[in-house]
């Protein structure tokens, strides 16, 4: 008896734990301003919305050297837009802060509408 009341409480408790996905709900947009409209915002705005969908271009995968190269080539364009000062890339939470010359700071996660980048409304020239 007692081996069959450990046995369900490792059972439950494994069943209880929650999944470690952190991609699926960064993607889902329900309820969010859409890419297009917030990109009419502003230059900042633009130039943020521009990096979420560099980001969301290319999807890495579960691995961490996937995320690494995804997070890496999203910060590389970052850096080519001219209101970008610093940008801090987190491959772990699927996102990349954004540091712009005026001094907001924006996290940035990916989005997946099919707009390119370079498309977005507003966006000021690269560098």
């Amino acid at each position: 008896m007692h081996h069959l009341s450990l046995t369900l409480a490792l059972t439950s408790g494994l069943l209880a734990c929650r999944s470690y996905d952190n991609r699926n709900p960064l993607l889902d947009e329900s309820g969010l301003i859409p890419a297009s409209r917030f990109a009419r915002y502003g230059a900042e705005q633009a130039q943020a919305m521009a990096i979420a969908r560099s980001l969301g271009a290319w999807d890495g995968g579960e691995s961490l050297a996937g995320r690494t190269i995804q997070a890496s080539k999203a910060a590389e364009y970052a850096r080519t837009l001219p209101g970008v000062r610093d940008v801090v890339v987190d491959t772990l939470g699927y996102r990349l802060t954004v540091t712009f010359k005026s001094g907001w700071r924006a996290a940035i996660v990916p989005v997946r509408d099919g707009t390119q980048p370079e498309e977005t409304p507003g966006l000021p020239k690269a560098q």
